[in-house]
């Protein structure tokens, strides 16, 4: 018997678990893995990417991934959670597009970064779009018909 909403979204109506859902999921555990490297690997990081500081930014960013990827893992509709790696995306790369001047000597590796970010930014905002889309579909399939039940009286 199904009686969650996440349950829903696994109907017959979809054939199976929804791409999209599946999608999320993977990015729930990639957000975490990430996050970990860069909890864990914050100096590294900075050095290497000419960032400078002592990479405080990174362990930040890194519990970002972690809690997100958390939200995107225990929630029913990982939507939000979804637009939020997003907006964390967007804030990745305003850090590292300074680092991508002639001036950072680290500026290969901090491009490569950015490239890696942007791509990861492309599945977050396609993800995004279909969790989005099909959670307006679901809502829209469960709003009563009241034009039916007057009919009906």
């Amino acid at each position: 018997m199904h009686n969650s909403s996440y349950d829903s979204l696994h109907s017959d109506t979809f054939s199976g678990p929804r791409q999209s859902h599946t999608l999320a999921r993977a990015l729930g555990w990639m957000s975490i893995g990430l996050g970990a490297v860069e909890l864990l690997t914050n100096r590294q990081l900075s050095e290497k990417l000419g960032t400078g500081g002592d990479g405080r930014i990174f362990q930040v960013y890194g519990l970002r991934e972690i809690g997100t990827g958390i939200g995107i893992l225990a929630s029913e509709n990982p939507m939000p959670w979804i637009w939020g790696r997003v907006a964390g995306d967007l804030l990745d790369m305003a850090t590292l597009a300074p680092e991508l001047s002639a001036k950072n000597p680290q500026r290969k590796l901090a491009g490569a970064a950015t490239a890696f970010v942007a791509g990861a930014t492309l599945i977050d905002f396609y993800c995004a779009l279909q969790e989005t889309r099909n959670t307006r579909a679901e809502n829209q399939r469960q709003l009563p018909d009241y034009y039916a039940t007057e009919l009906q009286h």
